[in-house]
């Protein structure tokens, strides 16, 4: 390697350590931070890096895996279930959003009108990561103006794929604007139509045989060849690597592999996304801010006013209060990650000149740093007890089962029968890509992945659950679980299946709120059998077996300096 590659590296790697996480202490969120992060270290900044051309090589592949979880998590049952502020809602503010900055961008700017046909609504996509962190932070995710937020930035992420593919078609000037837009409408649906058809005869049967070598690097370079190798096919037909990756994303959404799937590219995808912010960064030119203040300030401004003046009265049509249509209009005015995706590729393709490229990536880092002050407001706006009631007819359904169990083979199964018998929702994870497929194709909520893997646990939703049950069969990765589940979520409900007094003595050491041992329960129930069959009355089988559960049981915890259930 170069030598001077791995001290860009370095460099790049201190100013992401010391920048991200004082941005995200003072809750302005980790994107900005890693903007300012590419600004210290770029030619506007101590002129530390100057192979910007070759990271942002590097870089690109971070939009593309981004584009892979927004397909991923753009489930078909969550957009129904939430239709109306979807495509009533969002569509909308798009539209009338786009179309009004588009055409100030036109008439008033003096912008050519093929870029400004990409600026409008590229400007009137919001921050889908900035945003949901917020609402995250405020516990407003479930709240009447958390939920039609959201909708409205799944709609946004939506409309990321036809935008995908009018970018190359306005950068062409072989053809008329209306042609183009046309095209690009019917791409979009003729390559979503075929990428699902391929995925679903041939994607799925590929993951599953890869699942059964339980090979963890396979699975790993299977997951990236899937998102690099859709992305390389899209852009050889015409399209963009993004919208590539995009659908690959959606065509693993209704997979039972997606789970382990998003696991194993979160990390590349983290790392490299936050080097494509970095990019931005160090492509950002100082001078213009500093020049003239005054007309940047301004035209965030402009911005913000325009998009919250257009979102405020569409939320309020949609049945929301006064207060919480300002709230919404608020927090969902600034631009996003998806403009300095869809302005750079389009700088690249010589649509958007080095000028325009530069004043449009100042504006959209200026809304976002504005974004927390705006969200504090929104969040004083709808501060009340009735902001935060959760209306079951519109939740969001990923994360919202109350109940997580890890490993899903005979003991699993059978909890999971019991749960579904009490009318109670569960997940399932198991690592046997065998026992997913056919249970899955018995309609029970089951995924493939790996129960230890901390990034699998959030992917599945854990995070939001009430109870985690593990019934896995192995007495080393059963730990191994309890001890990351405490880790990772400390105030969660961990009840966990044991072998022996001693593992589950080791388990409660661990953590876990309750530990089972199944060959006690077996001992205990045929002992009831046995002093069934010889005559003792059921007050006396009662007496002689629970008091021994509860002798048994009490050895499990006794010596143990953990409280009996946690906070």
């Amino acid at each position: 390697m170069n030598p001077s590659y791995l001290i860009d590296i370095i460099i790049l790697l201190s100013a992401a350590v010391i920048t991200v996480p004082i941005f995200q202490a003072i809750r302005l969120g980790a994107v900005p931070g890693f903007l300012v992060a590419g600004l210290m270290v770029g030619s506007s900044g101590l002129g530390l890096i100057s192979n910007i051309n070759q990271i942002s090589y590097l870089a690109e592949i971070g939009v593309v895996l981004l584009l892979f979880v927004i397909g991923i998590e753009l489930k078909p049952a969550r957009l129904w279930l939430m239709r109306r502020s979807v495509f009533g809602l969002g569509s909308l503010q798009i539209l009338i959003t786009g179309t009004a900055l588009c055409g100030i961008s036109y008439l008033f700017l003096d912008i050519p009108l093929r870029a400004a046909i990409l600026i409008g609504p590229a400007l009137a996509l919001s921050s889908t990561a900035f945003v949901l962190q917020l609402l995250t932070e405020q516990k407003a995710i479930s709240s009447a103006y958390g939920r039609t937020s959201f909708a409205v930035l799944l709609m946004q992420d939506l409309a990321v794929v036809p935008l995908l593919a009018l970018l190359p078609l306005l950068a062409s000037e072989n053809q008329n604007i209306g042609i183009n837009i046309g095209l690009a409408l019917i791409e979009s649906l003729a390559v979503l139509s075929l990428v699902i058809l391929i995925g679903r005869y041939f994607l799925h049967p590929i993951l599953h045989r890869v699942a059964l070598a339980k090979n963890p690097e396979v699975f790993t370079a299977s997951a990236l060849l899937i998102v690099l190798g859709a992305a390389v096919i899209l852009e050889h037909i015409g399209l963009s690597m993004a919208m590539g990756a995009f659908l690959a994303g959606l065509l693993i959404s209704d997979s039972s592999y997606k789970h382990q799937v998003m696991a194993e590219i979160q990390p590349f995808r983290g790392l490299l996304l936050g080097l494509f912010f970095m990019s931005m960064g160090m492509a950002f030119n100082l001078s213009l801010l500093l020049e003239n203040p005054e007309y940047c300030f301004t035209m965030v401004g402009v911005l913000i006013a325009i998009k919250a003046v257009i979102l405020f009265p569409l939320a309020y049509l949609f049945d929301l209060t006064v207060k919480k249509s300002l709230a919404v209009a608020l927090i969902l005015s600034q631009s996003g990650e998806f403009a300095l995706v869809l302005f750079s590729l389009a700088n690249k393709s010589k649509l958007l000149s080095d000028a325009l490229f530069q004043q449009l990536l100042l504006l959209v880092l200026l809304s976002m740093l504005v974004t927390p002050l705006l969200a504090h407001i929104a969040q004083r706006l709808v501060k009340s007890k009735d902001a935060l009631e959760v209306q079951n007819s519109e939740q969001i359904p990923e994360g919202n089962t109350p109940i997580v169990l890890a490993g899903f083979g005979r003991v699993g199964h059978r909890i999971g029968e019991i749960l579904s018998l009490s009318g109670y929702a569960y997940v399932a994870l198991d690592s046997d890509a065998a026992i997913v497929k056919k249970e899955h194709a018995n309609g029970f909520p089951v995924f493939y992945g790996d129960v230890r893997n901390p990034e699998v646990l959030k992917s599945i939703g854990a995070g939001h659950a009430k109870v985690i049950v593990a019934t896995v069969n192995d007495p080393e990765a059963t730990e191994k679980l309890v001890a990351s589940l405490c880790a990772a979520y400390p105030d969660m409900k961990i009840f966990v299946r044991g072998h022996s007094l001693t593992q589950c003595r080791e388990l409660r050491s661990l953590g876990a709120d309750g530990a089972v041992s199944e060959y006690v329960e077996v001992s205990i129930e045929l002992a009831r059998m046995a002093l069934n069959n010889v005559g003792v009355s059921k007050q006396e089988q009662e007496r002689v077996l629970g008091g021994f559960r509860k002798k048994y049981y009490a050895e499990i915890d006794s010596g143990l300096d953990i409280e009996p259930t946690k906070p």
